[in-house]
């Protein structure tokens, strides 16, 4: 798998005071988002890729003020995460994409976002395209809207499975026998 991150993802995979993503189905934060994080990318196997699209690298380095140096240490650290730019081929994705959302009639293609971001979040999925990305981890629903356009499998934090909870004999009820929690008490 080749999996794109954009900044939402990939602030909660680096910095663990990140605040999570509502949950569109309930409103509320995504209950235990890092560690739903932490589980997803425990999980990626030996061969596959994470993209940091070089939109993304900017916008999570405008945030990380000071930091920054420690961050571009943490990424390169990893040693199935790229960064990749938005360079010609890309620009050509990304003139391809707009050109058609234009003669659809529509040049943001249906998003309410200011064009400014639209053309942001256009240029990363455009990345991903050229980058031959399979998945795009999103919470943004504009962005997930417009990978979904270009192919990809979208992934958001509320999509990601509940971490194993950590049992002991007092809280585990069984499931199979209707068993007496004895934390209830």
């Amino acid at each position: 798998m080749i999996l794109v991150v954009d900044s939402s993802a990939l602030a909660l995979m680096i910095n663990p005071a990140a605040n999570p993503p509502n949950d569109p189905s309930t409103n509320a934060p995504v209950a235990k988002a890092r560690e739903r994080v932490e589980a997803f990318v425990t999980s990626l196997g030996a061969s596959d890729t994470m993209i940091v699209p070089t939109p993304t690298l900017a916008e999570i380095l405008v945030h990380a003020e000071d930091d920054g140096p420690a961050f571009l240490e943490q990424v390169n650290s990893y040693s199935r995460m790229r960064v990749k730019p938005f360079d010609q081929r890309a620009a050509v994705e990304l003139a391809a994409i707009t050109r058609d959302a234009k003669m659809a009639g529509d040049k943001k293609s249906g998003s309410t976002a200011a064009w400014q971001k639209v053309k942001l979040d256009r240029q990363i999925v455009a990345i991903a395209v050229v980058a031959r990305a399979t998945h795009l981890y999103t919470d943004d629903g504009n962005m997930a809207a417009f990978g979904r356009a270009a192919g990809l499998t979208v992934i958001s934090t509320w999509d990601l499975p509940m971490p194993a909870e950590d049992r002991d004999l007092f809280s585990y009820q069984s499931e199979s026998d209707g068993g007496v929690d004895a934390s209830a008490d």
